[in-house]
């Protein structure tokens, strides 16, 4: 099992921050990991996402969605394949800190017997997560 948890400070109110997350929609207009999701954001639901880490492929996706708790967790599951072979559970996480403060917990946990193989591509997963981060700071910052 491979973990990557990322986080960054949010200077807005979590409001804000979940409504810029969940507005997939704007996603190609600020961000640079997750180029696209389709789907509607329903508990047990699946989506389609698009994914481009830095320096890797676009990778397609059709994850099913874990938890939904509205300004506080957003979680789906997909799969490569069959269950086992690579799996991963995806999640951002909002912890509020103050009125305008929201801390934004980015993170993803691998799992399956191709995980040992992929070190470089989740360096790049990892990379991703942080421009990711930066961006929706950015985009929640401006509004």
């Amino acid at each position: 099992m491979k973990n990557i948890r990322t986080e960054i400070l949010i200077n807005r109110d979590i409001t804000n921050v979940w409504d810029v997350l969940m507005n997939f929609e704007s996603y190609p207009k600020w961000n640079p990991f997750i180029r696209s999701i389709s789907g509607e954001p329903k508990l047990g639901n699946r989506l389609i996402v698009i994914i481009n880490p830095p320096g890797g492929k676009g990778m397609t996706f059709k994850p099913k969605i874990l938890t939904l708790e509205p300004n506080k967790e957003f979680r789906w599951k997909g799969k490569l394949g069959i269950n086992g072979i690579f799996d991963g559970e995806h999640y951002f996480i909002l912890e509020y800190l103050d009125k305008n403060k929201t801390k934004f917990i980015h993170g993803e946990k691998f799992s399956g017997i191709l995980v040992y193989f992929a070190g470089k591509m989740l360096d790049k997963t990892e990379k991703g997560f942080q421009i990711m981060n930066e961006s929706i700071k950015n985009e929640c910052e401006i509004k």
